[in-house]
């Protein structure tokens, strides 16, 4: 019976540490530098373990799943386009944050394939004395400057957990709220629940790990003349970003509203050169300035 009772506790305990904390966070962002009052709200998950986080888009998540269950059906399923504009994310990187090593890796699409980087500013805090409550939670005030923004953060050390969302880490606590002082970019938790383990991310196209700057300047390169890019890249314009951070559409995969893969390439092109536009446009005022 004691053998049981050791192997029982055990298995409970292996159990609780085979789980993970799921944070939600309302994130609130301004991405068109020429519209301010054009306001993006969308959910994001930090999930958290004892090894590692993963912070990335809800929608990213709802859309690998409706085209994980669209490939393993042999496109029998299908999808139309207006499923899939609805589930459109501001939010297409995802951020692993390596706790062993305290190693941030960000990942990003640019045109078919995800390029990969660790990242190479270490954050230093100003931990201030100010307190307040942010819902059940006492929080404290910490201010940062990061890629051309100066942030200011509440933690709190109510929840054993040393994080935030996006590259945000490295304060004795948990950040429950964190925003820029222009007002562009908030992070604010809504709330927390336990999951049995990470998701797996759908990873189509190939993963190139680069250097910061180089990823940099592929991006530039994407942005200059994205046709050309992607071209390159192999496939010419059969498959295209999904604007969702995490896929890849055919025209025969129904990603193209149904219609098959019947469409004029002229016309294809001509709508891919369009959402590239308004990408672009979209993405005028990003979350990183340099």
């Amino acid at each position: 019976m004691k053998k049981i009772g050791i192997i029982a506790l055990a298995l409970f305990i292996q159990n609780i540490y085979a789980q993970a904390n799921r944070f939600v966070y309302q994130v609130t962002m301004k991405p068109d530098a020429a519209n301010k009052n054009d306001i993006k709200t969308e959910n994001a998950y930090l999930d958290i373990s004892g090894e590692k986080s993963l912070f990335y888009s809800e929608n990213r998540l709802k859309r690998d799943s409706i085209m994980q269950k669209n490939f393993q059906s042999g496109g029998a399923r299908g999808f139309n386009r207006d499923q899939m504009e609805g589930l459109r994310s501001n939010i297409n990187y995802s951020i692993e944050k390596d706790k062993t090593n305290q190693k941030t890796f960000f990942k990003d699409r640019i045109g078919r394939d995800i390029y990969s980087y660790e990242e190479d500013r270490p954050l230093s805090w100003k931990i201030l004395s100010e307190t307040m409550k942010i819902g059940e939670y006492k929080v404290q005030k910490a201010e940062t400057d990061f890629a051309g923004r100066k942030w200011t953060a509440w933690f709190t050390t109510d929840l054993p957990y040393q994080d935030g969302p996006y590259k945000f880490t490295g304060l004795p606590g948990l950040i429950v709220k964190v925003e820029d002082a222009q007002g562009d970019y908030s992070f604010d938790l809504m709330k927390n629940y336990k999951i049995a383990d990470f998701p797996t991310m759908n990873q189509f196209g190939n993963t190139i790990k680069v250097k910061r700057s180089d990823y940099l300047k592929q991006q530039e390169k994407y942005k200059s003349d994205p046709i050309s890019f992607m071209s390159q890249q192999g496939g010419g314009f059969a498959q295209t970003r999904m604007g969702g951070g995490g896929g890849i559409a055919s025209p025969r995969s129904g990603g193209g509203g149904g219609r098959g893969g019947n469409q004029d390439p002229a016309e294809m092109k001509k709508r891919m050169e369009d959402r590239m536009k308004e990408e672009a446009k979209n993405n005028s005022n990003p979350i990183e300035l340099k």
